[in-house]
């Protein structure tokens, strides 16, 4: 079955006169001399991410309108327990505030690990799908 597919392959990849060099049995030595054809489809543009300092700049924007937040204390380098005090319901609403600021949804593993505005910016600019 697969000779039959690659005598296939080879009659509609291969020019004739490379074809007349050798028969199904000697498909090795046809392979060698003759041209390699390769097709690339592209459906789709590659996954474009976004710049980091400006996903910096669009968490702190977010953190800084959320309500139990100093906005003077909101820095690249916060951390959301340490520096701004939030307990672990608030750090919640500040991921979910993220997740729609970047129109993404962020899985509860990776979210237990974002305790900053730079763990945050880290994920987000690495994400495909962030916009």
């Amino acid at each position: 079955m697969f000779l039959s597919a690659a005598r296939v392959a080879v009659t509609r990849t291969v020019p004739r006169a490379v074809r007349s060099l050798g028969s199904s049995s000697n498909f090795a030595a046809l392979r060698q001399r003759a041209p390699a054809v390769y097709t690339l489809r592209h459906f789709s543009s590659p996954p474009a991410f976004l710049n980091e300092s400006e996903v910096v700049e669009r968490i702190m924007g977010v953190v800084k309108n959320f309500d139990q937040v100093d906005p003077s204390k909101v820095t690249a380098e916060t951390k959301f327990a340490d520096d701004l005090g939030l307990d672990s319901l608030d750090i919640v609403e500040v991921v979910m505030a993220i997740e729609d600021e970047f129109a993404i949804e962020i899985p509860d593993t990776e979210a237990d690990a974002i305790a900053s505005i730079g763990d945050a910016a880290e994920y987000i600019s690495k994400h495909p799908m962030a916009k």
